[in-house]
């Protein structure tokens, strides 16, 4: 017998072997028929593979996020068993599951365009209805080797030789078969609604000398409801794209002389940043910060000492050679290990900590071309970063203090919909960090403690550490639903050590500090583009870029429209005067569109009278004002978004 332990602590007895399924069958049939795979001591498996030994488990349906990749994952496979029906000789790359959805990547005898896509979608619900099994099998790397081979299946033979020797899992779902680690869920019946998305090119592992394949993106559903509102929310989110908004409101663009993932703010988009920065500046001074200014470049041995290169140097624009001195320079990838050099630039006492230095650092990292998109994947951006040096006795405190500025900064932005998200690292694989045991268990616990006693609601998720520490991230839902990772906070007790960093004691001895980063923002980049996303370009009053626009109902009222806007902007209110020769209602309707929070239109009367008639977006006409009342209501909207900070 082993013991089966639950999330809410329960502990019950099974025979040995046990699967899943059969736990889910034990509570009710209706839960087995919900669940989709499960975890065991953290690791996610198949309902159908046997526990053979005590164990915590978790059952997960479709509102988890490992169901839901379970289910994708071999929505992929189900994909691939349509395509190989419908276009005999197929080759099959990788197809795994994604944040929404899953692809495939195929290289087809003949073209496969987007008018195919409803057949593939049919044949693949025909499969779905059959209730074909998803059935896992082990089978030797050799007779892996032999048998792809002799079906000429390259891509497969590629990635089975890249494996360790040993026994390699297959999966099998009707007459479709897929090297695989898995998990997958039992059986295609639960998937009910199938839409593929779009079809692009994908180099084969991602190489630019390899072959271009087909990739198709597809995602489904267990319920065709869930479609539908799926559906309903991408045409949603089209409106709300931040590349399209960003172009009418003339925030930010790109130019293919400057290169890809390099955007350009344009006037009201470095106005909107800068306010940005500003308001975490003023955040961040009452907190003690002080602000630093790194370089753009960094000796490539700088990175070496801190663990970027040999971690991230494939992803970082390769060295800059000095032409006469030899010396190797990288374009900055992080802004940490500069940040550790100033804190050595003199000799730090136990009463000098914590010190708190922040930089709005712009880095660099090397992303594929076909990965770029927008804001939220670029290769050069902003960190709103910051490195606190502790010692061990103010770590929590100060850990929980940038927590509250984070509040502070997504409560002042509406961002009301989060989870903190404690990232640790993988049980098993220990490989990829850096860092004894015991710093790493001192930094765990240290975060879990603050997230606890600030009362976040967290989740934990092992192997998401960073490589140098572990950290609580904030994944915050905009809008429409969709989950984004923003504000993160690390614990790190390596790069000190790397970078030999210390402060004296009390006792005149020396000791290491303990290294915090934080970001509240992320980046500049991706926070404009998510702020973009989940206000459809409706800033609040105090970031907008134009919070008013004069409206003079002809020519002959231009000077009084532009005297109204003078006398505004020495009041620090952001207007602007359209003195276009259109009819109002167009002036109207156009800067309605321009997400223009305040429309003031004035004629002979507002002229004669010294006052101006008020619109509001989305709440129509609020009457004639003067100037002075005008002004105080803007004050009062602008003091309702932005409360005072409280410690």
């Amino acid at each position: 017998m082993i013991k089966i332990t639950f999330p809410d602590g329960s502990v019950k007895e099974f025979e040995n072997g046990v699967t899943g399924y059969e736990i889910a069958m034990s509570i009710s049939p209706r839960l087995a028929s919900e669940v989709l795979c499960i975890g065991v001591n953290g690791s996610t498996q198949d309902l159908d593979m046997p526990i053979g030994q005590d164990a915590e488990i978790k059952l997960y349906k479709w509102d988890d996020p490992e169901g839901k990749h379970a289910f994708w994952h071999s929505s992929s496979h189900l994909m691939a068993a349509a395509l190989e029906k419908l276009y005999p000789g197929i080759k099959f790359g990788i197809g795994p599951a994604i944040e929404n959805g899953f692809y495939y990547d195929v290289d087809s005898p003949v073209a496969i365009t987007e008018a195919d896509l409803p057949a593939i979608e049919a044949e693949m619900l025909k499969i779905a209805s059959s209730k074909v099994p998803f059935v896992r099998s082990a089978v030797a790397k050799a007779d892996a080797l032999k048998n792809f081979k002799d079906k000429g299946d390259q891509y497969k033979v590629e990635l089975i030789e890249a494996l360790e020797d040993g026994t390699i899992s297959f999966y099998q779902s009707g007459d479709f078969v897929d090297l695989c680690r898995g998990p997958h869920i039992r059986s295609s019946e639960v998937v009910k609604a199938v839409k593929l998305t779009s079809i692009a090119g994908a180099y084969w592992r991602g190489d630019e000398k390899n072959k271009m394949l087909t990739r198709i993106y597809g995602i489904t559903f267990p319920k065709k409801s869930l479609l539908d509102d799926y559906l309903a929310m991408l045409e949603e989110a089209k409106k709300r794209d931040h590349r399209k908004l960003g172009k009418e409101l003339e925030l930010f663009c790109f130019s293919s002389r400057v290169g890809q993932g390099l955007p350009l703010w344009l006037p009201k988009g470095a106005a909107l940043r800068e306010r940005l920065e500003n308001f975490l500046k003023n955040v961040q001074k009452q907190y003690g910060y002080q602000q630093v200014i790194t370089p753009h470049i960094g000796m490539k041995d700088l990175y070496v000492t801190s663990g970027h290169y040999a971690k991230y140097g494939k992803d970082s624009f390769q060295p800059i050679h000095t032409p006469d001195e030899g010396e190797e320079f990288l374009l900055k990838p992080m802004n940490c290990p500069h940040h550790c050099e100033i804190y050595r630039s003199k000799p730090r006492s136990y009463k000098d900590l914590p010190v708190r230095f922040a930089e709005f650092g712009t880095v660099y990292r090397y992303e594929q071309s076909g990965e770029l998109h927008g804001l939220t994947r670029v290769r050069g951006f902003t960190q709103d970063d910051a490195h606190l040096f502790v010692r061990p006795d103010q770590l929590k405190d100060e850990f929980m203090k940038v927590i509250d500025i984070i509040l502070y900064v997504f409560n002042t932005l509406s961002f009301e919909n989060f989870t903190a998200q404690v990232s640790l690292r993988d049980k098993t694989n220990r490989d990829k960090y850096i860092g004894s045991d015991e710093n790493w268990e001192k930094a765990e616990n240290a975060i879990m403690e603050a997230a606890a006693e600030k009362g976040l609601n967290t989740i934990v998720e092992y192997g998401e550490a960073a490589f140098y520490g572990p950290k609580l991230d904030f994944m915050v839902k905009d809008a429409l639903g969709r989950k984004w990772q923003l504000g993160t906070i690390q614990v790190d007790y390596n790069l000190p050590e790397r970078f030999d960093l210390t402060y004296t004691g009390a006792d005149d001895k020396q000791y290491r500090p303990i290294m915090i980063h934080r970001a509240p923002f992320g980046s500049m980049e991706r926070f404009v583009a998510v702020l973009l996303e989940h206000t459809a370009g409706k800033f609040p009053l105090w970031l907008a870029p134009d919070q008013v626009v004069v409206l003079p109902i002809s020519d002959k009222f231009n000077d009084y429209a532009n005297e109204v806007a003078r006398k505004l902007n020495m009041c620090d209110i952001r207007a602007i005067v359209d003195e276009r020769s259109e009819k109002i209602g167009r002036k109207i309707r156009d800067n309605e569109l321009k997400r223009i929070p305040f429309l003031l239109v004035v004629g002979e009367k507002e002229s004669a009278e010294g006052t101006v008639s008020v619109r509001q977006q989305g709440e129509g006409d609020k009457g004639v004002m003067t100037l002075a009342e005008f002004t105080s209501l803007i004050g009062d909207i602008v003091a309702s978004e932005v409360k005072p900070l409280k410690k």
